[in-house]
C-alpha cells in the first residue's frame, strides 16, 4: 500500500504514511489523498480489504467485486464516492494476435482516490513519477489526478492499435500471395478476429465510463475537469472507431481467403479436365485396337503401330491448340497494378 498526500499550498507530495494515519488525513478536506492498493500477494489482498472496509467504509458487495477478475469496464455512483472499473493493456503480452488486458478498480471521493490492482500498471507508475516531479497535478484536485491516470492508460492502447494495422496488412499480402491452401493463415486470421472483437468490446464499455465521467453525471468531477475527461473520451473513441474498421477488414480477409482457395481449386479442376479431355480420345483409340478380333484390317498393316501413334499425337496437338485458342490453357495472368489505399490509421491521421 502506498499513500500520497498533498496538503493545500504544499510544495511537495508527502509519502511514508501508514494505515493508521488515514482517518486523520481524510478528515481534513483540504488534503488530497491517493491510496494505491496492490494485490500481488495474499498479505496485500488482506490489507486492501481491511482498508476498504474499515477506513473508507465501502459497501461489502463493492469490495467483493474489486477482488473478482475478468469483469467488464463499468462505473457506479454512490452518495460519497464513485466506483469504476477500467482495463489497461499488458505491455509485452498484448499484441494483434493476443489482446489481453488487466483490471484497475478505483474509488473517487471528494478529497481522495483509491486505486486497487492485482497486476502492476505502467500508467500508475507514470503518474506517480509525475507527482514526484511536480505538484501541478495535485493542485488541480483529485479528479484531475484521476484524469491523468486515465490519460496514461488510454495512451498505452495506441501502440497495440498500430500493431493491428500492421498485422492486417501483412495478412492481406499473405492471403493474396497464397499458392496453396494454408491452414496457418486461416488460424492467424481467426486469432486476429478474436483480438479485434475484444478490443472493440473493451473500448466500447470503457467509452461509457468516460462519457459519464465527462458529462456532469457525478458531483465528484467538477466542471473544470470535465473537458479533460472528454479529451480522454475522444482518444478512446478514435481507438473504438479504428477497432470497428479493423473488424470489417478482418471479415473481408475471410472472404478473400475463401475466394483465393476457390480460385486455386478451379485452376486444379481446369487442369484435370483438360488432361481428361486429351486422354479420352487416346483411350478410345487404344481401346479399339486393343480388341481381340481377327478381322481388323489395321492389325496386319506394316506401319499400323506408328500410324496409330501419329494419330494420337495429332489428336493431342489439335486439342492443345483448340484449348489454347479458347483461352483455357497457357494463359498468363496480366499484370494488374493496384493503387495502395491508405490504412485506417493513416486515414484518421489525415482527417
Amino acid at each position: 500500500m502506498e499513500i500520497f498526500v498533498y496538503r493545500k499550498d504544499g510544495v511537495k507530495i508527502e509519502e511514508g504514511f501508514a494505515r493508521d494515519d488515514l482517518p486523520e488525513l481524510l478528515a481534513d478536506q483540504t488534503n488530497l489523498v491517493w491510496v494505491d492498493l496492490q494485490g500481488e500477494t495474499h498479505e496485500q489482498l488482506e490489507t486492501a480489504r481491511e482498508v476498504m472496509l474499515n477506513v473508507f467504509a465501502f459497501p461489502a458487495l463493492i469490495i467483493e467485486e474489486c477482488f473478482e477478475t475478468r469483469r467488464q469496464p463499468k462505473i457506479e455512483g454512490f452518495d460519497d464516492f464513485v466506483y469504476f472499473v477500467v482495463h489497461g493493456i499488458k505491455p509485452g503480452e498484448t499484441n494483434a494476435a493476443n489482446f489481453v488486458t488487466k483490471e484497475l478498480d478505483g474509488f473517487l471521493g471528494s478529497n481522495y482516490l483509491v486505486t486497487f490492482h492485482i497486476q502492476r500498471f505502467l500508467s500508475i507508475k507514470a503518474v506517480k513519477q509525475k507527482i514526484h516531479n511536480s505538484t501541478y497535478i495535485c493542485k488541480r484536485g483529485v479528479a484531475y489526478l484521476l484524469h491523468q491516470i486515465f490519460d496514461e492508460l488510454i495512451d498505452l492502447y495506441m501502440p497495440v492499435v498500430d500493431d493491428f494495422d500492421t498485422a492486417i496488412n501483412a495478412l492481406e499480402d499473405r492471403v493474396i500471395d497464397m499458392r496453396r491452401t494454408n491452414n496457418d493463415i486461416l488460424s492467424d486470421v481467426m486469432d486476429l478476429r478474436r483480438s479485434v472483437a475484444r478490443l472493440k468490446r473493451i473500448s466500447s464499455r470503457q467509452l461509457d465510463v468516460l462519457y459519464r465521467l465527462s458529462h456532469g453525471e457525478f458531483s465528484q468531477i467538477p466542471e473544470n475537469v470535465q473537458p479533460f475527461m472528454r479529451n480522454v473520451h475522444d482518444h478512446l473513441q478514435r481507438i473504438s472507431d479504428l477497432a470497428e474498421g479493423y473488424r470489417d477488414l478482418v471479415a473481408g480477409l475471410f472472404d478473400i481467403h475463401f475466394a483465393v482457395v476457390g480460385n486455386r481449386t478451379n485452376e486444379v479442376m481446369k487442369t484435370l479436365a483438360v488432361m481428361s479431355s486429351i486422354i479420352l480420345p487416346l483411350s478410345l483409340l487404344a481401346g479399339i485396337y486393343g480388341m481381340n478380333f481377327e478381322n481388323m484390317p489395321e492389325l496386319k498393316t506394316e506401319r499400323g503401330y506408328f500410324m496409330t501413334l501419329g494419330v494420337m499425337a495429332l489428336i493431342t496437338i489439335s486439342l492443345l491448340i483448340y484449348f489454347w485458342r479458347r483461352g483455357w490453357i497457357f494463359q498468363r495472368d496480366s499484370e494488374i497494378v493496384i493503387e495502395r489505399k491508405p490504412s485506417i490509421e493513416e486515414d484518421f491521421q489525415a482527417k
